[in-house]
């Protein structure tokens, strides 16, 4: 049974479990995993290649053919109705075959905490009694209880329909199937696989039939128009046969003839074919389409509307400057490790190691040591912030997380406040973006009234380096309770900028060459500053010769001024919102452009449903991006 039950189990949820505790309860109740549907057999599907409605047209007409005296003529067409049965059936069962290899592809991944530390492990070993961490973008691999929610919404339209995400407190059930929208907290796990919710829906989808897709249901209907024709032209070549004296047998024959060579038997099975054939080939490149009509959508786009972070970028952060009001420090180091060469004064150090403090207590994600070497647990930016505490701080181990401060209070990263913040007893830390933060920012007793100026030109100045920049401060607690995010950050005291460096892919550059040769044109749709965002776009070769670097929030309110505006090739859209990458999509699409959109994120979703092409990030990408996607 793997079900939550006894109080002893009660209190395993609260605590999480060991690595031996986790393996006992697997081995007892087995993995996380649904039951997989049933599968037709193998001769169930053969014999149905061989009886559709072509097939049993060409069955009839051989037929025809022997009582016409015709045996080589009926023996050809039996031929043809076997060769076209074995070769369908070979390519449905190679196409299941990569199907089953490519869901490989994209695991789902869970954080977890086992031992005491975060740990990644596929959603399979999740047991009863884990503490899973969620965050945004998240999918809800079992039924849960909820432990800590820190503005925690869920999406649960898989299960109940409703659109509208539900607001998550402490002791709320998240049930399996359901994604995190925003928000961040930890969930107790009561019950996987066929015990949770999402397994009775799983039978009912599973007795279900799949109905065809638009594609198959417009070649069946031009097909069977096209068989209707051929029977009316072998009719009526009868009755023209009859009328020049044609002896009545031969005139039969002769229609049998007509109306088997134009009976189009070949035309669906070499469509699919020819998607299938592309999908494949574009397996081999890692690219997973989950829905085989978009191989031809793909091969029409005309307009690519690109995000920059995971994919112009290979989504590998690393803190390489930190600036504060009493200097800055340069970092030197590869990965996670907590090894670096550091320059800087002492006096910029000490400050740098406050101001990346402040930002690891905000987050999440950690770098964590396992079997020898250091990997990223959560967001990529994150654990390099992690990281980069580590490095600057001489004085905590690097391997003890159980170090860092318990939040007291948690407001989690919001799209439209654009920042992050946590407190503990006595102070509030905040970070976000650098814009979103200095409105919020006073200075202290002993800085002079110009430092927001001084970090607006250090901000410009690492933006320009195409670093990701953040701004990190913090304010004291008191006695004031905060009823929300907005209340808390306020009066905040800067501790200073973190730049991120996110190096861009090496093959970007030659694959935007490519769909430029092809005629497509492409915009970079990003939330990150209009600096960074134009000086990636220069290091691949994006940014058009117009050199138009937008803002999101200046973006016209027209849907046909707006496409106007993006119709040119390279465009740079900045601090661009979840919305404004939706009304992207619609304008060019009503110019008569074929969208693709790309995207990661949890609120990337909108946007990739509604372009032609939506495409996911598989590595870096969340669930609800890749549930979203046909890419």
């Amino acid at each position: 049974m793997s079900t939550l039950g006894s109080p002893a189990d009660e209190q395993l949820c609260v605590d999480g479990l060991t690595t031996a505790e986790a393996a006992a309860v697997l081995a007892r109740n087995g993995p996380n995993e649904l039951p997989s549907p049933p599968r037709v057999v193998a001769w169930r599907l053969l014999l149905s290649q061989m009886v559709h409605f072509f097939a049993l047209m060409l069955w009839v007409a051989g037929l025809l053919a022997f009582v016409a005296g015709m045996p080589q003529l009926g023996v050809a067409i039996f031929v043809i109705i076997i060769v076209n049965g074995l070769f369908s059936f070979a390519q449905e069962q190679r196409a299941q075959r990569a199907s089953d290899r490519l869901s490989a592809l994209l695991p789902v991944r869970v954080v977890v905490k086992r031992d005491g530390s975060p740990l990644e492990i596929d959603a399979s070993l999740v047991v009863v009694g884990d503490l899973v961490i969620l965050s945004a973008g998240d999918r809800v691999v079992a039924d849960m209880t909820a432990v800590e929610a820190h503005g925690l919404e869920l999406d649960e339209s898989t299960l109940t329909g409703e659109a509208e995400p539900v607001e998550v407190i402490a002791d709320s059930m998240l049930w399996a199937g359901t994604f995190v929208v925003s928000g961040e907290g930890t969930a107790a796990v009561c019950a996987t696989g066929v015990n949770t919710q999402l397994a009775g829906i799983a039978a009912l989808t599973a007795s279900a039939q799949r109905p065809p897709g638009p594609l198959a249901l417009e070649l069946r209907r031009i097909v069977r128009i096209m068989a209707v024709l051929t029977i009316s032209v072998g009719a009526a070549f009868f009755i023209l046969t009859l009328f020049t004296g044609t002896p009545a047998r031969d005139g039969f024959l002769f229609a049998v003839g007509i109306t088997v060579a134009l009976v189009p038997e070949g035309l669906l099975p070499t469509l699919t074919l020819s998607l299938a054939m592309g999908a494949q080939r574009m397996a081999h490149k890692n690219a997973l389409v989950r829905h085989l009509q978009a191989v031809e959508t793909l091969g029409s786009t005309t307009f690519i509307c690109t995000d920059k972070t995971g994919t112009l970028t290979r989504n590998e952060m690393s803190v390489v400057q930190i600036w504060t009001p009493v200097g800055s420090v340069h970092i030197q180091g590869e990965g996670y490790a907590p090894v670096a060469e550091i320059l800087g004064s002492q006096q910029a150090r000490s400050a740098a190691a406050q101001a990346a403090s402040a930002a690891q207590f905000c987050s999440q994600g950690r770098a964590v040591e396992q079997q020898g070497s250091w990997v990223a647990i959560g967001d990529p930016m994150e654990c390099a912030i992690d990281a980069s505490f580590r490095r600057l701080s001489s004085s905590e181990s690097p391997s003890e997380l159980s170090e860092i401060p318990t939040a007291v209070r948690r407001f989690a990263f919001d799209p439209q406040r654009r920042r992050a913040s946590a407190s503990t007893q006595d102070w509030l830390f905040a970070q976000g973006a650098p814009d979103a933060m200095f409105p919020l920012c006073v200075a202290s007793s002993h800085l002079e009234t110009s430092l927001i100026e001084s970090a607006r030109k250090a901000t410009e100045d690492l933006a320009s380096q195409g670093l990701r920049v953040l701004a990190v401060a913090r304010r004291p607690v008191g006695t004031t309770l905060w009823s929300s995010a907005e209340e808390a950050e306020q009066q905040l005291e800067l501790l200073g900028l973190i730049g991120l460096q996110d190096p861009p892919r090496a093959e970007a550059k030659a694959s935007i060459a490519a769909c430029r040769s092809a005629g497509i044109k492409l915009a970079m749709i990003t939330g990150d500053h209009p600096s960074t965002a134009q000086a990636i776009a220069e290091q691949v070769g994006l940014l058009g010769p117009h050199r138009l670097v937008l803002i999101g929030e200046e973006l016209p309110k027209a849907s046909a001024d707006l496409a106007a505006l993006l119709d040119h090739d390279g465009v740079v859209v900045s601090r661009a919102t979840p919305a404004d990458k939706l009304r992207i999509a619609e304008a060019l699409q009503g110019l008569g452009h074929v969208v693709a959109m790309t995207g990661d994120g949890v609120n990337d979703g909108p946007a990739l449903r509604k372009a032609d092409i939506g495409i996911a990030m598989g590595a870096s990408g969340t669930d609800v991006a890749r549930e979203a996607a046909d890419l």
